[in-house]
């Protein structure tokens, strides 16, 4: 069960991965359809990332009622529709309030799998957690490199609409083979204690800023990179939308390795060697001359970030003192708002200084956390329970 349970959560990333991957080319095409300003598409992004975030308290509270199996499946149905949904809005208004629901139906889906992975990995007695994210960024791949050449020779909404069948059919294919365990081990903790969702461990919440820092620069090329290369480099639709793509796919790669590198050198050395990496693509990516440069280092940007928040997840699940699922909860959600409502303050920032400054100024983000890598040593104390 465990097995086939591992392979079924597996393809949810895949899935929440291409929505979001497919999303990346229809950025661009919503300014001159609802005759919009940059300034105006960031705020929408901003509502689609606070819709993410404040759905998922949501999505933990049903977790923890009804366990991950149930709250997954149906929190990746109703998310499938949702590119197509954003795609039909007619006016601003409804644009707005879709976007705001695809945000919240996308995070309380990426909880959900987050949660039953962990679970499955407890259940395997070995680490799951980097290729899992590494099916997400598969995902990604796929939906960004077709998206573009899709969108440009069927339209828009043909490739919504095939986006939004094809997630529905794999979730469907897929959802009766989830592990239906629960998503986290309750903690046992001394008499009269009860459950602290807020510890007040500093450490916890370094590893959040961690994450956070480490998912900021995924959110600017997921958002952004695609306008960059068409508004700076003079890219077509189809060539924009690679940036993402080549960027999600590296990551892929390096995330199915991810494991067997931290198994050998550490989390510590991972983690400190995955930021120089990082940092370093994307300063080539904001100094690119042309397009297919600026694409190239994005990729290498990929293979650096990769594995830097499955590595802040693990060692926020083996703090000494802290219950495994109390930490994960924390640091996944002061990560992924660096993914869901930062890019909207990069949008905003990137229309006064641009681009190119924008993506050095992040580089130094990555930097901070290969210097507060020793954090993470923790994630090479993991026990399967």
């Amino acid at each position: 069960m465990a097995t086939r349970g591992r392979w079924a959560v597996a393809a949810m990333f895949l899935t929440n991965g291409f929505i979001m991957g497919s999303w990346a080319p229809q950025i661009p095409l919503l300014l001159p359809r609802h005759q919009i300003s940059e300034f105006t598409l960031g705020l929408l992004i901003l509502g689609l990332g606070l819709g993410a975030v404040a759905a998922m308290a949501v999505s933990g509270g049903l977790i923890a009622r009804h366990g991950s199996r149930p709250v997954l499946r149906g929190f990746a149905i109703a998310a499938s529709g949702t590119l197509l949904a954003v795609v039909l809005a007619p006016n601003l208004w409804l644009l707005a309030a879709t976007m705001a629901v695809m945000g919240a139906l996308i995070g309380c889906m990426d909880v959900a799998m987050n949660a039953n992975a962990v679970e499955v990995e407890r259940r395997l007695g070995r680490a799951i957690m980097s290729s899992s994210h590494g099916f997400w960024s598969l995902g990604g791949f796929v939906g960004g490199g077709v998206g573009g050449w899709i969108i440009a020779s069927q339209g828009a909404v043909v490739h919504a609409a095939l986006v939004s069948g094809l997630a529905l059919a794999l979730v469907l294919a897929v959802g009766p083979r989830l592990d239906g365990a629960p998503p986290v081990p309750r903690v046992a903790g001394t008499a009269g204690q009860k459950h602290r969702h807020w510890p007040r461990s500093f450490t916890i919440y370094l590893i959040g800023l961690m994450a956070l820092a480490s998912m900021v620069p995924e959110g600017a090329v997921l958002d952004w990179a695609a306008l960059y290369l068409a508004r700076d480099l003079g890219s077509s639709v189809s060539t924009s939308g690679l940036a993402f793509a080549a960027f999600a796919g590296s990551m892929a790669l390096m995330r199915f390795a991810g494991d067997g590198l931290r198994n050998r050198f550490g989390a510590v050395v991972t983690l400190r060697v995955s930021g120089a990496v990082a940092a370093a693509g994307l300063l080539g990516a904001a100094f690119a001359p042309l397009a297919p440069l600026a694409i190239g280092c994005f990729a290498i940007a990929g293979l650096g970030i990769a594995n830097m928040v499955p590595i802040t997840l693990s060692a926020a699940g083996n703090l000494p003192g802290l219950g495994a699922g109390v930490g994960i909860s924390i640091v996944t959600m002061m990560g992924y708002s660096g993914i869901l409502v930062a890019p909207a303050s990069i949008g905003f920032v990137a229309e006064h200084i641009g681009y190119r400054v924008t993506y050095a100024t992040l580089a130094l983000l990555l930097v901070g956390v290969a210097l507060l890598a020793r954090q993470v040593a923790a994630a090479d104390d993991r026990q399967v329970h």
